[in-house]
């Protein structure tokens, strides 16, 4: 159930320019946000740090969202409510960072919720790191009806990163900067394209791209953003989000970035991914030896391709891997044979997981 608002006198806010005082962007897309989303602005009202501007964008919501950004809008001269130009995430966050005058740039998702902090800490940590830099912290799931386990390993994983800083590291595994919570200076978000994905996910799309761009990620060793779950998030029942369109970001992205064609290249696993991987880059004429670590396989041809054991690449000379092996515990074992080798997270290998 919803509060019940009362509109008062618009609130009024002295924005600052000097370094210490920078202006957020904050870029909100709203799709049908209306059971979430005046929680979500108020948790953004809520911040410590209060130097801030929201562009919620209306993608052609059908429920009530509308009616809230109209009163939020109304009531706080730093919320500015506008209608998608076009149709999708895309387009809507275009539109909002055009009118965007922040020199830092953040993005929000209207089902979500902000800790208290989360802006203080991104733009302290920013700012001790300097431009050329992405912040960002530890995210945590909640769901009504519980969090299920893929979503707690995701967030796991994302946040021994952060501890870690080890994004580059394992950036083709999966999306390892949660969209809504990072904070870049606008001169490097231009730089690395800002919101002009021309594929999606969009949100890998652009953490592939800040990548490229040379930019460092700094990561946070404390929670600032929640991170709800519920059935009708895109990422759940939109089909641009689905695993497949995942692997295609990641194979585009390894043949622009990392691979080598003096190189040897590998594959290795092969179950359903390493199928469709053998078979997209057969389509592509891109030669390859195919491993396993399953006995029986070894020595047979699958898709005209014979399958050799995972220990040929020992012969190998300055291999590319790309791991698709499912395996639960099988990651550990093949880091420790890779690494007996000499070989190298990032830069030997890969994991497509």
């Amino acid at each position: 159930m919803q509060r019940k608002r009362k509109r008062g006198a618009p609130i009024s806010y002295t924005y600052y320019s000097n370094m210490e005082n920078e202006l957020i962007s904050i870029i909100m897309p709203v799709k049908n946000a209306g059971l979430y989303l005046e929680d979500c602005i108020i948790s953004i009202q809520g911040q410590t740090e209060q130097n801030w501007e929201l562009i919620a964008v209306n993608d052609c919501s059908t429920d009530n969202s509308e009616d809230i950004l109209n009163w939020f809008s109304a009531v706080d001269e730093r919320i500015q409510y506008i209608k998608n130009k076009g149709s999708g995430i895309i387009d809507a966050l275009k539109c909002g960072y055009a009118l965007s005058h922040g020199n830092l740039i953040h993005r929000m998702d209207a089902d979500d919720l902000m800790l208290p902090e989360k802006l203080a800490l991104l733009k302290d940590k920013l700012q001790q790191q300097g431009k050329g830099t992405i912040a960002t912290g530890k995210v945590e799931y909640f769901a009504a009806e519980g969090v299920n386990e893929g979503y707690l390993n995701y967030q796991n994983w994302l946040n021994n990163l952060c501890e870690t800083n080890s994004h580059w590291k394992e950036l083709f595994k999966e999306c390892v900067i949660a969209s809504p919570n990072w904070l870049m200076y606008r001169s490097d978000f231009e730089k690395c394209g800002a919101f002009n994905s021309e594929i999606y996910p969009e949100d890998y799309d652009l953490v592939f791209r800040m990548y490229k761009a040379g930019l460092k990620v700094a990561g946070l060793d404390a929670i600032t953003h929640l991170w709800r779950d519920h059935k009708e998030r895109s990422s759940r029942n939109d089909e641009k989000y689905a695993a497949c369109t995942f692997f295609e970001i990641k194979l585009r992205y390894f043949l622009s970035l990392k691979y080598n064609s003096n190189r040897p290249l590998l594959v290795w696993g092969a179950g359903k991914k390493g199928k469709d991987l053998a078979k997209k880059l057969q389509a592509l004429e891109i030669p390859f030896t195919w491993v396993s670590n399953n006995p029986k396989k070894h020595g047979k041809e699958i898709y005209d391709q014979l399958m050799e054991s995972f220990e040929s690449i020992a012969t190998k000379d300055s291999p590319q891997i790309i791991i698709t092996v499912a395996l639960k515990n099988a990651k550990s074992e093949i880091i420790e044979f890779l690494e007996k080798l000499n070989l190298e997270e990032g830069q030997n290998f890969f994991f497509f997981s």
